[in-house]
């Protein structure tokens, strides 16, 4: 099968960046998403603050994701295929996909990268202690409970200040949880000042800057943490230690971009962030394979995650050689 433009992943970064291509010119734009419908990650962040700069209006992300959804399912020349996960991709943009019941494989013109991020772990930002059941990156506990409609526990501590730990602190106290504690290891929060103020301050969550989770506790489930504070050196500071009982540890450390495709397409990454080495944004080391939002790298606004990745449906319209006809949207 040959495709003149194929875009991986179909969250926010990947519907502009389809929407932007078909404006300038493309003819023909397959979209793969391997979740049962389009939105991404935004699907599970049903807080409102999105589109403020986009739209001048502020949305949650269901209603953000849906409007672009709306516009690329009206698209004749995009077509969807969702449930559909990359297996291979090489650096002659040859891919093969699966989906219910195939596997394709498909020749593209252009390939953009619009595969997002993934969570650092606790086992990635070693925090010592026993392995006991309860702990959890944040983002999984805001699908467990946004989604599925699950808690992951009773009392809570949120190691780090990204703001989707901000973020999961107000939806677990909304919830019912007990957050005990936000414990960040640098001097501020890693999140943005809106979060701090709206989902810890306004719900009186302490916030510990300058200390870490020193050690997790509990044989089957997680019974308590040792907090420290951290000195100038980096060492736990002596004396400083101190013990809160929690059921639940979630861990806000960061994103880490997807660009195993690009490496399997011999592109260059970046170790130290996982993100492309490229001479520009959206570019790649692989001509005719862009990267856009979060793949690229990580954006703290969905709104920022639209814009740039707008650009990088541009890049590929320009690279195919695509103009817009008179009757093509814009």
């Amino acid at each position: 099968m040959r495709r003149e433009l194929v875009i991986v992943g179909g969250g926010p970064a990947g519907m502009a960046a389809a929407l932007a291509a078909r404006a300038a010119g493309v003819r023909d734009v397959l979209l793969l998403e391997r979740d049962s419908c389009l939105g991404g990650i935004l699907n599970q962040c049903i807080h409102p603050g999105f589109g403020l700069h986009y739209f001048k209006q502020e949305l949650t992300g269901p209603e953000y994701a849906g409007r672009f959804a709306d516009l690329v399912r009206q698209d004749p020349g995009i077509e969807v295929s969702l449930n559909s996960f990359v297996s291979k991709l090489d650096g002659s943009l040859e891919l093969s996909y699966l989906r219910p019941g195939a596997l394709v494989d498909v020749k593209a013109g252009a390939v953009i990268l619009a595969t997002g991020c993934r969570e650092r772990t606790r086992e990635m930002i070693t925090i010592p202690g026993m392995r006991p059941a309860g702990v959890f990156p944040a983002g999984l506990a805001q699908k467990m409970v946004n989604i599925e409609g699950w808690l992951p526990g009773t009392e809570a501590v949120i190691a780090g200040s990204g703001d989707i730990g901000l973020i999961m602190a107000r939806r677990l106290t909304l919830e019912g949880v007990k957050v005990k504690a936000v414990v960040e290891i640098k001097p501020e929060p890693s999140g943005l000042a809106r979060n701090v103020a709206q989902c810890l301050d306004d719900f009186g969550i302490p916030l510990y800057l300058r200390h870490r989770i020193s050690f997790i506790h509990g044989a089957d489930r997680v019974s308590k943490v040792t907090v420290s504070r951290v000195a100038e050196n980096g060492s736990d500071e002596p004396g400083s230690s101190f013990d809160i009982a929690c059921d639940t540890v979630l861990v806000s450390v960061g994103l880490i971009p997807e660009n195993e495709l690009l490496e399997m397409a011999g592109g260059a990454v970046d170790r130290r962030n996982n993100t492309p080495v490229s001479a520009g944004v959206n570019l790649t080391s692989v001509p005719g394979l862009f990267a856009c939002g979060n793949a690229f790298k990580v954006y703290d606004l969905a709104d920022s995650v639209t814009a740039d990745s707008a650009l990088a449906g541009r890049l590929a319209a320009e690279y195919l050689g695509a103009s817009p006809s008179p009757e093509e949207p814009v």
